[in-house]
């Protein structure tokens, strides 16, 4: 009876065979089980015709959850994993109360199980302390987004200068730990790309707008942060495939242009390609670029020159090192 109350919780109109063949029953037996839902105040609706089958009246609030083993350790392990990753919101403790909440009304073998394996989950990274958005502006741009309607942001800027904007938002992104909404500034005509932890409030705005054809928010978002203005803007040629370059260079780091003579040529073969850095500090390009260990030209700037020079000089020197013999200090 419990699993034909999961199926019709599922939504839709679920047919008399259906039901008999999900649950490995007949169909005398379905009704029987409909007749027990319906004498616990359950309003199960019998819907006539070539199509028709059993339904939960529209509206109706279901009781609490009912989960099996895997679908409640999916739960926990989600809870854990999104806390740890960043994806929670300025209501810190809410995925913490949420699993409290779901190990509370747990069975107690299963509770068990689930502890088990809580208590022996070891993660290779640390946990990150990221900013995170208010629910309440993370509900209102999704809704937006959903709807393709305008809202008004009050936005915080990284230098501390505030405002207040509209924007047409194409999606949400989280990347890294943060959240972000990427939209068309209709005031600039430009597209702009935001932290939702920067967000004090968001309005929904009267009207609707068409959010381009095709777009992707989330290399919107990448392509965003690697044309992002910084001190330094390298310009390079690497030999190689994209998929060779971006194993080192992401998009959310580099972008990468085929060469026009490569434009129609087989993206498995090793032209030429260009690619644009911007950062704040170079010291860091020269061992990417070593671990690409693909011909590069440095176009510009003629400081990262300097810098590969000097990081090979140091890799001879340490490959001629003969070490010590043995015992010597």
């Amino acid at each position: 009876m419990l699993t034909l109350l999961e199926l019709l919780q599922s939504g839709g109109i679920r047919t008399m065979a259906e039901l008999a063949d999900r649950l490995g029953v007949d169909e005398r037996t379905v009704r029987r089980y409909v007749d027990h839902l319906i004498d616990l105040d359950v309003p199960v609706e019998s819907v006539r015709g070539r199509y028709g089958g059993y339904r939960l009246a529209p509206g109706y609030r279901m009781p609490p959850l009912m989960l099996s083993d895997d679908e409640a350790l999916a739960v926990l392990l989600g809870l854990v994993a999104g806390r740890r990753s960043g994806l929670t919101t300025t209501t810190g403790t809410a995925s913490e109360t949420a699993a409290a909440k779901i190990r509370r009304v747990l069975p107690e073998r299963l509770a068990r199980r689930l502890d088990t394996v809580l208590e022996s989950l070891a993660f290779t990274a640390p946990p990150g302390e990221f900013a995170a958005p208010e629910t309440a502006v993370l509900l209102s741009v999704a809704d937006a987004v959903r709807h393709h309607r305008p809202i008004s942001i009050r936005y915080t800027a990284a230098d501390g200068r505030r405002s207040e904007r509209t924007l047409h938002p194409y999606g949400l992104v989280a990347h890294s730990g943060r959240w972000y909404v990427t939209g068309a500034d209709p005031e600039i005509g430009e597209d702009r790309t935001f932290r939702l932890d920067r967000i004090a409030d968001a309005r929904t705005l009267p009207g609707s707008f068409e959010p381009p054809a095709g777009l992707d928010p989330a290399q919107h978002v990448l392509s965003g942060f690697a044309k992002a203005r910084y001190r330094h803007e390298v310009v390079l040629r690497i030999q190689g495939t994209a998929e060779q370059i971006r194993a080192r260079l992401p998009a959310g780091v580099a972008t990468v242009e085929e060469s026009p003579s490569a434009e129609g040529a087989d993206p498995e073969t090793e032209g030429w390609l260009r690619v644009e850095v911007r950062a704040e500090r170079l010291d860091w390009l020269p061992p990417v670029l070593a671990s690409l260990d693909r011909p590069f030209v440095i176009e510009r700037p003629d400081e990262l020159r300097g810098l590969v020079v000097a990081l090979a000089d140091r890799l001879a020197a340490s490959a001629r090192r003969v070490p010590p013999p043995p015992g010597t200090v």
